[in-house]
């Protein structure tokens, strides 16, 4: 692989300084601007510019949306639970590069994974209608709410879509994107790290997770999101990716994504975000997706003893024993919690699984003494706010909140779709294309630990890390429809 020379290093550290320097002036400007009509002066001339800029290429919106809603909170705005964030902004640019492009759309490649896709369309009109019975029941702020909901979660269906079938640059390339992503990560599970240790401000619409010690009360580890569960869902599906090119890495065949040493970095780091999380949940997750990814690569069981399974261990345990040193007291108390998990679940499980037995009941009961509302449901989303069960529900559970908010068409639709992606990331894994097979066998191992949370958790709401799941699937299947080998490294 040709080396840059030397002169070109020098050039594009020079661009870097001279665009640092044009963001530290702007940065500057805005903030002695004297009025607010200067300000948004000062701000409307460079947005326009990363705009323009954005949208002369086709996929780079797609960089700026993942920058924008893996790396950036909400906006200090009452609005909604979580406030206003920007990278739905991005969204609407990708919805614009798309509408200029339409003539760039790859139709048969649509036809190629024609179910998949049609599932990818149908479930979110599925949601959408469900918006008017939440204003039967519910009322029109309520519905208003969730139609906003339905929106987020079209944004994973629309990337899905565009990164399948959508116009492509010829520069692009899915294996740097992918090395971008997973900086992406690394630095929001570093800053997630930091934040949980030194206790940041929460920044603007964050939910009240805390963590009771003896001696002090700690805010979970959550980093840019919403809510930690979130956070640890997002840092199990990249040690999910640590682990698949770990099992990978004595294959030439295989990606050579990112180095030895950054991937046990990340797998430790990604281990700590997790931790500090204390999402158990996830937890599950991995375990689950590590025995997927056992089952499926029975036939290497070389590789199980190699010395990057080795290291790879040694770095999770470093991530456990740096967190013993620097928190004991958070360290004893999550493994004195996990422990009492496993010992009280047959006796306690209500209290292990933080009384969604109790609200399950509640919603099964609803279910049982008014059938007739499983044929539409309720609503998309609005169990957590309508009182027409009495008092709001938090169902912490994807397919009872489904049934009972969209009924048996919606949770028939969703259960259809989560098969048709096992069914296309099961069928990439095992392409002879070894790209194809690295982002099928990371997505499919991911999805099953996926389905399993999702019994204790509405993971269809996480729409900040749900689109990268869905960009990875579609990388599997672009891939997976190439040439049969491909040059990796």
């Amino acid at each position: 692989m040709a080396t840059r020379p030397f002169p070109g290093t020098i050039r594009d550290a020079g661009k870097r300084a001279s665009f640092s320097a044009l963001l530290g002036v702007w940065a500057a400007a805005v903030g002695l601007a004297p009025t607010l009509e200067a300000k948004l002066l000062a701000i409307a001339a460079p947005t326009a510019a990363l705009a323009w800029w954005t949208l002369v290429h086709p996929e780079r919106w797609l960089a700026l949306f993942f920058f924008c809603a893996l790396l950036l909170p909400p906006l200090p705005f009452p609005f909604g639970n979580a406030g206003i964030h920007v990278a739905p902004l991005a969204a609407l640019l990708g919805i614009a590069a798309g509408i200029l492009r339409v003539r760039a759309w790859r139709i048969r490649d649509f036809g190629t994974h024609r179910i998949l896709a049609t599932t990818f369309l149908v479930f979110p009109v599925i949601l959408l209608l469900s918006v008017a019975f939440a204003a039967v029941y519910s009322g029109w702020e309520i519905a208003a709410e969730s139609l906003v909901r339905v929106l987020l979660l079209g944004i994973s269906a629309y990337i899905f879509l565009y990164a399948l079938a959508g116009p492509r640059g010829d520069s692009l390339d899915t294996l740097a994107f992918t090395r971008m992503l997973f900086r992406f990560a690394l630095a929001g599970a570093v800053f997630a790290c930091a934040d949980f240790y030194f206790q940041f401000p929460a920044p603007a619409g964050y939910g009240g997770q805390f963590i009771w010690l003896e001696k002090t009360v700690l805010r979970r580890a959550q980093g840019v999101f919403y809510e930690s569960s979130t956070l640890g869902n997002f840092c199990a599906f990249f040690l999910v990716m640590t682990l698949v090119l770990a099992f990978l890495r004595k294959e030439r065949s295989q990606p050579r994504i990112i180095s030895g040493g950054m991937l046990l970095t990340g797998a430790a780091i990604f281990t700590a975000a997790l931790i500090l999380s204390a999402s158990r949940a996830s937890v599950v997750t991995v375990v689950v997706a590590s025995i997927v990814l056992l089952f499926m690569q029975r036939a290497r069981r070389t590789i199980i003893g190699s010395r990057v399974i080795v290291v790879t261990g040694l770095s999770l345990a470093a991530a456990a024993l740096t967190i013993r040193l620097t928190l004991p007291e958070f360290a004893a108390h999550y493994w004195t919690r996990t422990v009492a998990s496993v010992q009280n679940f047959g006796s306690a499980p209500d209290a292990v699984l933080s009384g969604r037995l109790t609200h399950w009941r509640v919603l099964t009961d609803f279910v049982l003494q008014h059938p007739w509302h499983i044929i539409f449901g309720i609503g998309y989303k609005t169990l957590p706010y309508t009182n027409y069960l009495g008092s709001s529900v938090v169902a912490d559970n994807t397919y009872l909140s489904l049934l009972v908010e969209t009924g048996i068409a919606g949770l028939s639709v969703f259960l259809f779709w989560n098969i048709a992606i096992l069914r296309a990331a099961y069928r990439a894994a095992r392409s002879r294309s070894a790209r194809a097979s690295f982002f099928g066998l990371w997505i499919f191992c991911f999805w099953c630990g996926e389905l399993v949370q999702m019994l204790s958790g509405d993971l269809i709401t996480y729409w900040r890390v749900l689109p990268v799941y869905f960009w990875v699937l579609a990388a599997a299947l672009r891939e997976s429809t190439g040439p049969s080998t491909a040059e990796i490294d």
